[in-house]
């Protein structure tokens, strides 16, 4: 875990940042392959991510729009989403509900059970 969020150069970090996210999502679909763990992806529009099987451990959201995001087949561990408009989403099971309110109110990352 790194203290500050990271800016990567990989491409597929920035569609992201640029919020081409049905790009990210159609190359991902043709086998290219990302690195996000632990990367700054707070105050984007990331909705309409396919997040299933996406590593996002470490990754700071804050106040970012994830509205109807499936991460249920994500890794979350360590993720910040302090102030992360999550409404519609679906997370891990592992993620207790207490945990993630700590995380969007606080900026708590988020620990699995």
């Amino acid at each position: 875990m790194n203290d500050k969020p990271r800016i990567s150069d990989c491409p597929m970090y920035r569609l992201l940042r640029t919020s081409e996210v049905s790009d990210f999502n159609a190359r991902r679909r043709q086998g290219e392959a990302c690195d996000l763990v632990g990367t700054d992806l707070s105050r984007l529009d990331l909705r309409g991510l396919e997040a299933s099987g996406l590593d996002l451990q470490d990754c700071y959201f804050r106040m970012s729009d994830l509205r109807g995001i499936d991460f249920r087949a994500a890794n979350l561990e360590g993720a910040s989403f302090a102030q992360a408009h999550v409404s519609g989403c679906y997370f891990p099971t592992e993620l207790r509900a207490d945990e993630l309110q700590l995380a969007l109110e606080h900026g708590t990352r988020v620990r699995y059970r």
